[in-house]
């Protein structure tokens, strides 16, 4: 079995990746980061020359974190980050790489924009070709 978590910085996202580790202990798991463009340009021009170091910076840190977690619990996964539309580049993920299970927290960073789910978490559940757990 393979189990996609898709992570970002959020609380939800750090959920989703203990439930992953809890209940797949013996799943191939990856921990995807997604970077929207839009998100990186618009931060860009507040963030100075230094935005691109401090991003990749924060990206290496929350994947190492990710593995961290995952190596005290005996697990091992596999980290990966891509570049899109958060939702659409989770869903091609899950078919690309053969996913059988995302696991997801139900808002990101940005918070909620929907009352139940988050945006990317609906749309992912909408649109991913696996099943889909949500977790809180």
């Amino acid at each position: 079995m393979h189990v996609l978590v898709p992570i970002d910085d959020s609380d939800p996202a750090d959920a989703a990746l203990e439930y992953a580790l809890t209940e797949f202990p013996e799943a191939d798991v990856t921990a995807l980061h997604v970077i929207d463009p839009y998100e990186t340009s618009v931060s860009s021009w507040f963030g100075g020359e230094e935005f691109p170091e401090r991003l990749e910076e924060d990206t290496a840190a929350l994947l190492a974190d990710a593995r961290e977690r995952a190596d005290e619990r005996g697990v091992s996964i596999d980290t990966d980050t891509v570049v899109g539309k958060p939702a659409a580049e989770i869903a091609a993920y899950v078919e690309e790489a053969d996913i059988d299970e995302v696991v997801m927290g139900s808002h990101g960073r940005r918070g909620s924009s929907r009352v139940l789910l988050g945006s990317v978490a609906e749309l992912v559940v909408r649109r991913a070709p696996a099943p889909v757990t949500v977790v809180r």
